[in-house]
C-alpha cells in the first residue's frame, strides 16, 4: 500500500498546462497526462462528489452548488454536511479493503461530519449583530489550534470575494505539508481553488491569466514536491473548464413576466417566494434548475424557456436521463445556456428592488451563485475609502452594510457548468505512476483509479 495525495487545481484544462505551469508539466513527464471526463452540470460540488464517489449526480444526489429543498421551500447552496452525498465514497471503499486505512480532507466540499479521519473547511463565525469573522472547522477539533498556531488565522477573505486570490491556495498547500508531514494519511485530498478566480472575472485571454497559472503552479509545485520526497504518488485533477462569457440570461426575469414567479416585499427588498411560485430557477453557472410546481405547466415553461435568447437547450426528465441527472432534487427542467452566456439568479425587475444582500458577499442567502461577488462595484465612488469606512464601524461594535458588490452581470467575463465542446476545453488528470497510463478517463472512473495507485493494482 502506497499513500496516494489528489491536488484539485480549479479550472485547469490541457490547453492550460505550458510554459507557465512548469511543475505540473514535469509531474506529467514522470508519470501521464489524460483528458478527463465531466459531469453536467460541471460545477464543483457536483463534480467532487462523482470524483469520491464513481457515481453520477443521478445516484450521489448532487445535482448542483445548490437546489431546490423542496419540503423546506428554501433554495440552499453551499452546504457542508456529508450527509447529502450518497454512495461510498473512496476512502471507505478503500478502508473496507484495507482496516485502519486513513484519510484527510483538506477543503474539498461537503466536509463536515464525514467518515474521513481528517477534515479541514472554511466555516466563518456568524455573530449575532452580523458580523462574520474567519473561521475553520476541523475533525478532529484540536487540529483547528493548531494549524492556526502553525499558519496563523485562515485568510477567508481570500478565499472568496473581490480579494479572492492566491493568499487562501498558499495556505491550503502549506496546510497540507504539514498534514503530510506529521500525520502521513494514506489518502490526502487538497483543494486550490485559485486559477479559477481570475478566469472566472476576466476570462481566458486576459493578461493576469499567465500569471495566475505561474502562481497556482507554484503551490500544486510544493505540494507535489513533498508528496514525492515522502515516498507518495500523487495525481492531480481538475473539474472543469471555464468558457469565455459576454453576458448572462436572465432566466427569473422571464419566468416573472409571464407571471409564474413570485416575490415577497420585505423591508430589505424583494425576496423569491419559491413556495408561491408556479416557476422559478436555481441559477448556478451554465446551468439552471427549473422548478414548476405543476406538472401541466412544464410543456409551457419548457417552450418560453427554448425561445428565450441565450439558452441552447432544456432539459426534461428524459433529457436528464440522458446525462445522469435524473434525481428527485433536479429541477423538473433544467436549462443549459449557450457557450458564450451563463445565468443570473436575478429576479427583479428594478435594481431599486433588489434585496440588501444582493450587493453583499452572501453565499447562503442568495438563491444562487453570483460570480459579480468576485468584483468591487466599479459605479461607486472612492470604493476602497467607503470600505475602510465600513470597517471601522465594524471595529467599533457598530452596524454596517458591506454594499460593495456590483449587480452588472456584464462584468463576468467567464463561465462554467456545460459539458465542454472539446477535450482541450475540458478537465485534465495528471499522475505520478505511469502504471495506470491512459489517453482519456471518465471523472467516474477517477476514485477507482486512487484505489488502484493506493493498492498498486
Amino acid at each position: 500500500m502506497r499513500p496516494v495525495v489528489v491536488i484539485d487545481v480549479v479550472g485547469l484544462t490541457p490547453s492550460l498546462l505550458g510554459p507557465d505551469t512548469p511543475h505540473l508539466k514535469k509531474l506529467a513527464a514522470e508519470g501521464f497526462q489524460a483528458e478527463l471526463g465531466t459531469v453536467l452540470p460541471a460545477v464543483t460540488c457536483s463534480a467532487q462528489a462523482t470524483l469520491l464517489t464513481g457515481l453520477p449526480p443521478r445516484e450521489h444526489g448532487i445535482v448542483g452548488n445548490g437546489w431546490y429543498f423542496r419540503d423546506q421551500a428554501e433554495v440552499w447552496f453551499w452546504r457542508q454536511s456529508n450527509r447529502l452525498v450518497r454512495g461510498e465514497k473512496v476512502w471507505e471503499r478503500c478502508r473496507a479493503r484495507k482496516p485502519g486505512f486513513t484519510c484527510a480532507k483538506l477543503f474539498w466540499w461537503f466536509n463536515m461530519h464525514s467518515s474521513a479521519d481528517i477534515s479541514v473547511t472554511p466555516r466563518p463565525n456568524y455573530f449575532a449583530d452580523g458580523r462574520k469573522s474567519p473561521g475553520l472547522y476541523t475533525q478532529p477539533p484540536e487540529l483547528r489550534d493548531e494549524l492556526e498556531g502553525d499558519l496563523g488565522e485562515f485568510p477567508l477573505f481570500d478565499f472568496w470575494g473581490p480579494r479572492a486570490g492566491i493568499r487562501s491556495s498558499r495556505w491550503i498547500a502549506k496546510c497540507a505539508r504539514r498534514i503530510l508531514e506529521r500525520r502521513r494519511p494514506d489518502l490526502t485530498l487538497v483543494y486550490l481553488p485559485h486559477l479559477d478566480y481570475d478566469l472566472q472575472r476576466f476570462g481566458l485571454d486576459h493578461p493576469s491569466v499567465p500569471r495566475a497559472l505561474r502562481d497556482v503552479d507554484r503551490q500544486a509545485g510544493r505540494v507535489v514536491e513533498f508528496a514525492r520526497s515522502k515516498g507518495m504518488e500523487v495525481i492531480v485533477v481538475s473539474e472543469y473548464g471555464i468558457n469565455g462569457v459576454s453576458d448572462s440570461v436572465s432566466i427569473n426575469r422571464v419566468l416573472r413576466r409571464e407571471k409564474l414567479l413570485r416575490v415577497h416585499r420585505a423591508q430589505n427588498g424583494e425576496l423569491l417566494d419559491p413556495g408561491a411560485s408556479r416557476a422559478f430557477a436555481v441559477s448556478d453557472h451554465q446551468v439552471a434548475h427549473v422548478y414548476v410546481r405543476d406538472a401541466a405547466d412544464i410543456p409551457a415553461v419548457r417552450r418560453l424557456l427554448e425561445a428565450t435568447e441565450g439558452i441552447e437547450a432544456v432539459l426534461d426528465r428524459d433529457g436528464q436521463l440522458q446525462f445522469g441527472l435524473d434525481h428527485a432534487r433536479s429541477g423538473e427542467l433544467v436549462a443549459v445556456a449557450r457557450c458564450d452566456r451563463w445565468f443570473d439568479y436575478y429576479y427583479w425587475v428594478d435594481d431599486a428592488a433588489a434585496p440588501d444582500f444582493a450587493r453583499t458577499v452572501d453565499i447562503h442567502r442568495k438563491p444562487g451563485y453570483d460570480p459579480c461577488e468576485l468584483f468591487l462595484d466599479p459605479g461607486k465612488r472612492l470604493i476602497k475609502p467607503r470600505i475602510a469606512l465600513k470597517l471601522l464601524r465594524k471595529a467599533l461594535g457598530m452596524r454596517y452594510l458591506m454594499d460593495v458588490i456590483p449587480l452588472d452581470s456584464r462584468l463576468v467575463r467567464g463561465s462554467h457548468g456545460r459539458l465542454p465542446a472539446n477535450p482541450g476545453e475540458g478537465p485534465v488528470l495528471i499522475s505520478s505512476s505511469r502504471k495506470q497510463r491512459v489517453a482519456r478517463l471518465e471523472m467516474a472512473e477517477v476514485s477507482k483509479l486512487i484505489e488502484e495507485m493506493v493498492f498498486g493494482g
